[in-house]
């Protein structure tokens, strides 16, 4: 969960005198700034145990202008619930307009500091600071967070009470703005889940569930901020493509303040009269909402009760969830599949060194077909072939006796890399692939695998597909896109309309998943909302890690070095160990450890999806 809060290196800030007692440090924001010189930074808070709480000081009466700055910039890092220490180095009227939950700006370090000539003196009434840095996200005000870069260059004005003599802040920009690392102490980032609205899963019809991530203020109630947020709704971007169980303008009862789980780990969420005249299948569908997105905040978190009117409604286990809906990441798979040296599609359970592979039943598995890359459907009784050549796709049964079959679709492609890319499978049973030719180049879905391709529109893209992987929800994709030699991870919307004779499918509002990485050269979904990667930055060494559908880095964020690696297979089911292949061969990461190469040769390896 969260941002990578480990990777970079902290400074020590210069502070004024803090206090911790029983857990709780207070800022003093009252170390001295001069009102003249070069541009200073208000470097951020070194990270906190999650334990500790940090809260600000209010400012002294007779504190300078610099002071009053440097005092609200504390304020902004701590963990007050309502920023009410905040508000206190304001104008009265000033804090009544500031909406601090409107928007956060993450700046690479603490926003620099320097007096603004124009905005008067300190022996004056009036005074003024400018705030730069480098813009590295924004959180808007459904929580989302969006990768951000550019200049950050905001004014914030200062004025002296007529009455008291006293300088607070009368304009200052929206939201709050704060450095990385204090963003990464303060917020955490979980999956608030929906369900598909089009999409249903190809084995059990249930409703898909689909991780809309958000991030929280760690350590202010988060368990209390992450319901409200769910009953909220989902975030913009994925709001066209989902549904929620909660009748519109369902909250929590009023009066409601704080949730926590009991000490049989069981929360109950009671509810406004919104939702007091529900069905019990609607009610299962909200607790498991529930259930799922607690869990992503506290996994130890097992059974929701949902009350409304002054009673019960349902309540919902998590093992009774799995009836409900169904989650990529509770997914387990069978096998770990590979094409070994003779081009045959194989597989062998994923226990690692002592494994052993055996051909996939079927003509995939029996070299009939040389193969060039395999996807094998989600349920894993099916799989899609491309060839040796990359010209051809087939699809067959994964069962022993059955026939190859005519191709599926063709690419007129003139060289490989002009050619099919390797396909993927999505949760509802489609296949997608890109045809790479440079004359026609398409993204195209086959329903339940068959049939004539749908050429899926892609506005906005700019650039070539060369990779495709699809999530188990079927309403996200991820799109390794070649722009000028630049490979750029992309996330992309999937949007279904299924109102005429044949339904259209469309990829809307893609965006970058990798915005620090110049080349991503092999990617795979690694969990309801998490990928991992192969690339690199731009001057740097090639890397292995983690990244989240948002743009955002989760702490398991960097993972040991390979070089010269060519495939990377992970698993939705966070359980499932990573394999990877490179120049050193087939090789998989145990928990804990190194990786280690396998005794089974192999060119590509992958989990079915």
């Amino acid at each position: 969960m969260g941002a990578d809060r480990e990777g970079s290196r902290r400074r020590t800030p210069v502070r004024g005198t803090a206090y911790t007692v029983c857990g709780v440090v207070l800022l003093a924001g009252c170390a001295s700034m001069p009102d003249s010189g070069d541009l200073r930074g208000v470097e951020s808070t070194p990270r906190q145990e999650t334990q500790v709480r940090v809260f600000a000081l209010p400012p002294r009466d007779d504190a300078p202008p610099a002071e009053i700055l440097q005092g609200f910039l504390e304020a902004l890092t701590s963990d007050d619930p309502g920023y009410s220490t905040a508000r206190q180095y304001l104008t009265a009227g000033a804090a009544q307009q500031w909406e601090p939950e409107r928007s956060t700006t993450v700046l690479a370090d603490g926003p620099g500091t320097q007096a603004d000539r124009s905005g008067g003196r300190e022996d004056g009434d009036e005074f003024a600071f400018r705030l730069t840095g480098t813009r590295v996200a924004t959180i808007d005000a459904q929580q989302s967070y969006t990768p951000a870069s550019g200049d950050y260059d905001q004014t914030v004005h200062l004025t002296r009470d007529e009455k008291t003599g006293h300088w607070r802040i009368d304009s200052l920009p929206e939201g709050v703005v704060m450095g990385k690392s204090d963003f990464q102490r303060n917020y955490m980032s979980l999956n608030k889940y929906y369900f598909a609205s089009h999409t249903t899963s190809a084995g059990s019809g249930q409703p898909m569930a689909v991780a809309d991530p958000v991030y929280v203020r760690e350590r202010v109630d988060p368990m209390t901020q992450t319901v409200r947020s769910l009953l909220n709704g989902p975030t913009s971007w994925l709001r066209p493509v989902v549904r929620s169980s909660f009748p519109t303008g369902t909250a929590l009862t009023k009066g409601v303040t704080s949730l926590a789980p009991d000490d049989q780990n069981k929360l109950t969420v009671p509810l406004n009269d919104k939702a007091a005249r529900i069905g019990h299948g609607k009610c299962d569908e909200m607790a498991a909402q529930l259930l799922f997105t607690l869990q992503s905040l506290n996994p130890t978190v097992d059974e929701v009760e949902v009350r409304a009117g002054g009673k019960q409604l349902c309540s919902l286990t998590e093992d009774r969830a799995a009836a409900v809906a169904e989650r990529g990441a509770e997914h387990r798979p069978d096998y770990l599949y590979f094409i070994d040296a003779r081009h045959r599609l194989v597989r062998m359970t994923n226990a690692g060194d002592s494994a052993r592979s055996e051909p996939v039943p079927g003509t995939l598995g029996d070299g009939t077909k040389a193969l060039r890359s395999v996807a094998v459907a989600r349920d894993e009784h099916s799989a899609a072939g491309v060839a040796l050549d990359g010209k051809t796709l087939y699809v067959t049964s994964t069962v022993a006796g059955n026939s190859l079959g005519d191709p599926v679709l063709q690419s007129k492609g003139k060289t490989e890399t002009d050619r099919l890319t390797t396909p993927s499978w999505d949760g509802q049973g489609d296949l997608w692939v890109a045809d790479r030719d440079p004359a026609d180049p398409r993204l195209l879905l086959l329903e339940k695998g068959a049939g004539e391709p749908l050429e899926v529109l892609t506005p906005g893209l700019d650039g070539r597909i060369n990779a495709v992987r699809v999530a188990a929800d079927g309403v996200r994709i991820a799109l390794v896109v070649d722009r000028g030699g630049k490979q750029s991870l992309l996330i992309g919307r999937v949007e279904r309309d299924t109102s005429g004779e044949r339904p259209t499918v469309a990829v809307q509002e893609l965006r970058s998943a990798t915005p620090d990485l110049e080349q991503v050269t092999a990617m795979s979904w690694a969990g309801d909302n998490r990928l991992v990667v192969v690339g690199r930055e731009a001057g740097g060494v090639e890397q292995v890690q983690y990244v989240q559908s948002d743009g955002s880095i989760p702490e398991t964020g960097t993972l040991p070095g390979l070089t010269e690696v060519t495939s990377i297979a992970a698993s939705e089911d966070s359980e499932a160990p990573l394999f990877a292949t490179s120049k050193e061969g087939l090789l998989w990461l145990p928990g804990g450890s190194g990786w280690r190469t396998l005794k089974e040769t192999g060119s590509v390896a992958f989990y079915p999806g």
